[in-house]
């Protein structure tokens, strides 16, 4: 009999197109993320305002004791280091030597030249033994290939004719008129970082006061701006500026965590469970290809947003910027994670075209060729959830799925050329990208919850019934991304449509 079986969905491949570059140095001492199970299964939550504390959360959905003194014991028994443990986010950190690690776990690692750059990746299955089976359901850290791209694009501000502040988008979305006082908003960045000088000056060019804004650092990584507004700074500071805009005086917390899916995951539940400071809702603009994740990793992601559900943490997700095809090259339609879990608010994008706070016209985002298109479709991996039963998805392809969950859920501004005016790394210049929605979705959900006195969570069930049925969202049925059309209703460019602010408090009330 076999000491060890099969990680059910933890199977790779080294990155396409990618060139061996030797072996990782055996005695690197490495921290692998281990994802348990839950003790018992998670409801869906039952209804707006009714959320779990988290130790409520912990004891009852948490990760078994039994399972964690599992991984504790064969941790000793093979001096592998325990790091941390998480109970809620059923996470054990192991830190080891690389090889003894990768024998542990039958783990066929090697180094990998991707464009200028040497990541070490995997390829194959991972196996636990046997006393872990069942237990553990991922583990992350071998592989360090980039695990998401930003969805920004920067352009001078000198060749832009239409662009808009903050403010300017939240009045013709007819956004309450309060500030999100009281309220955290929650960034998970990837790279990059801002300079405090630009914000301070941004804030007071849009007349507001200075808006709280705090760097959170995970696995090492920081606060670390590279001065180039096309790199991953564009990025953090879009969303800093459209996020605290909107919603001037929410703090905004942005956890920095390294470009890998370990990291990306560790971010995502640094804020989930920061009981510090308490995020009500977490925005992220970083998302690969469905097919460039593995099983395991969709799956402890999308776990992780179904506490956030049960928390009452609303999360608003970037559905990409590369159409139908979500950048992929095999000529098929392709959606983005995470954008498509079930648990998150997935953002598209539009063009707006607008003037003295009124829209005049609202399309998909469309650029053509290789100027952007938003992102949008069906998932092959996840099925298609309750609350969309009543909308027309189109059948997933190449998936054992006979339906998929429909991606996205709303849309807002992302065409560059109607883009967001911002100030990074000390240049002007107006961006676009379906990483403006999430943020601003963000904003809007902090300014929300102040005026209910309550976190939304994940609202889902009321945006498909009573918000969309009460049109208190623009209905985009004009322009395409590529393989789908805008249609009346519910389409997989621009979801339900983009918002009406007050329309959407005066029915959450």
């Amino acid at each position: 009999m076999s000491s060890h079986v099969p990680l059910q969905g933890s199977q790779r491949k080294h990155p396409a197109g990618s060139k061996a570059a030797g072996h990782p140095a055996p005695d690197e001492i490495i921290q692998l993320t281990l994802i348990l199970r839950r003790r018992s299964a998670a409801p869906e939550p039952d209804s707006i305002g009714r959320h779990f504390s988290h130790e409520k959360l912990a004891d009852l959905h948490g990760a078994d004791p039994v399972d964690i003194q599992a991984v504790k014991a064969y941790a000793a028994k093979h001096h592998f280091s325990i790091v941390s443990v998480n109970r809620a986010a059923r996470c054990v950190s192991l830190s080891g030597p690389l090889s003894r690690l990768a024998e542990a776990f039958r783990a066929d690692v090697a180094l990998r030249r991707i464009g200028d750059k040497v990541f070490r990746t995997r390829q194959g299955f991972l196996h636990v033994p046997v006393s872990l089976g069942g237990r553990v359901i991922a583990i992350l850290g071998f592989d360090q290939r980039p695990a998401a791209a930003t969805y920004h694009t920067f352009r001078p501000r000198a060749s832009q004719s239409t662009s808009y502040t903050p403010p300017q988008v939240a009045k013709m979305y007819s956004f309450p008129t309060n500030t999100g006082a009281d309220q955290t908003i929650a960034l998970i960045e990837l790279g990059g970082g801002f300079d405090s000088s630009d914000l301070q000056s941004y804030w007071q060019k849009l007349g507001l006061n200075k808006v709280s804004v705090t760097a959170v650092p995970v696995d090492g990584a920081g606060n670390t701006p590279t001065g180039d507004p096309n790199g991953p700074d564009g990025e953090v500071v879009l969303d800093i500026e459209v996020a605290g805009g909107v919603a001037p005086e929410a703090n905004v917390a942005v956890y920095f965590a390294p470009n890998t899916d370990q990291g990306f995951l560790n971010g995502i539940n640094a804020a989930i469970h920061d009981t510090v400071r308490k995020p009500s809702v977490i925005s992220i603009s970083w998302g690969s290809a469905e097919s460039e994740w593995t099983p395991q990793a969709m799956n402890a992601f999308n776990a992780a947003f179904h506490d956030a559900a049960l928390l009452g943490i609303s999360v608003c997700v970037a559905a990409g910027d590369n159409g139908s095809s979500d950048g992929e090259s095999d000529g098929g339609v392709h959606v983005d994670f995470p954008a498509s879990s079930p648990w998150v608010l997935a953002c598209g994008g539009t063009k707006l075209l607008g003037s003295n706070g009124k829209i005049k016209s609202e399309t998909v985002w469309n650029d053509g060729g290789d100027g952007g298109a938003t992102g949008g479709g069906v998932s092959s991996h996840f099925s298609k959830p309750k609350y969309q039963a009543n909308i027309n998805v189109p059948k997933p392809t190449g998936t054992v799925n006979s339906d998929g969950r429909g991606v996205p859920d709303v849309a807002g501004v992302a065409d560059p050329d109607t883009g967001f005016d911002i100030l990074v790394d000390g240049q002007e210049g107006v961006v676009g990208g379906t990483s403006a929605v999430a943020p601003l979705w963000a904003g809007l959900i902090a300014l929300l919850n102040q005026q209910l006195g309550r976190n939304l969570g994940w609202f889902h069930p009321a945006l498909y019934g009573t918000i969309a049925q009460n049109k208190a969202l623009h209905d985009i049925t004009s322009g395409n991304n590529g393989a789908y059309k805008a249609a009346k209703g519910w389409d997989p460019c621009t979801g339900l449509g983009s918002p009406n602010g007050q329309a959407m408090l005066t029915l959450l009330k």
